[in-house]
């Protein structure tokens, strides 16, 4: 009988906040594609990263910017998740992301995130 793995949420968003790369990568399976959503990459030509390396290139990315991360308003059910995540730059710039994920045998595979950052005047 084959064994399913329980995607672990907390874990997950504990990497988030400790901008931990390897811990979240390690979560994703290998196929994942993630979409992402903001002014620049708007909704009729969002970002999206299909596979590992283009996934592994954003995430390590995201974890060495001096940025803190708060996750909140986490909801989980067996096919999937949702988070929100305020992330604030030593210069007070602020973002948030509001992320949905797509869960397969316990693995992300699927992930769309829509973010929204303070506007420079």
């Amino acid at each position: 009988m084959p064994t399913t793995t329980t995607f672990d949420l907390k874990q997950f968003t504990r990497a988030i906040e400790e901008r931990d790369a390897s811990a979240q990568l390690a979560m994703y399976a290998p196929g994942a594609i993630v979409t992402l959503t903001d002014r620049v990459s708007q909704p009729g030509a969002p970002r999206v990263l299909n596979g590992e390396a283009e996934i592994q290139a954003w995430v390590e990315d995201v974890c060495g910017r001096d940025v803190t991360h708060a996750v909140g308003h986490v909801v989980q059910d067996e096919h999937g998740a949702a988070f929100t995540e305020a992330c604030r730059y030593p210069d007070g710039t602020n973002v948030l992301c509001a992320t949905v994920l797509e869960l397969e045998d316990g693995l992300i595979a699927r992930q769309v995130g829509v973010q929204a950052w303070d506007e420079r005047s």
